[in-house]
């Protein structure tokens, strides 16, 4: 089965979802990065190392992983 909250799917990241992002500067450490999409920046279907969003407090990066609001105890002050 093919994991849709990894972020690699374009169908899967919409504007508006909370997400885990990658930012290049962070590539070596892999620290993570939480915010709101506000665009989707990749074009292709799918990207192997996921697909690249600019979030809402304008930084960029690709998208490690989905949160699922319901899931997701602490939530998103906005």
């Amino acid at each position: 089965m093919i994991d849709r909250k990894s972020g690699k799917y374009r169908d899967a990241v919409r504007v508006g979802l909370t997400v885990d992002i990658i930012q290049k500067k962070d590539q070596q450490s892999g620290r993570l990065t939480r915010g709101r999409v506000k665009e989707i920046l990749t074009g292709s279907l799918m990207h192997p190392h996921g697909i690249k969003v600019l979030l809402e407090d304008g930084r960029v990066g690709r998208v490690a992983a989905i949160i699922d609001p319901e899931t997701d105890g602490a939530g998103m002050a906005g």
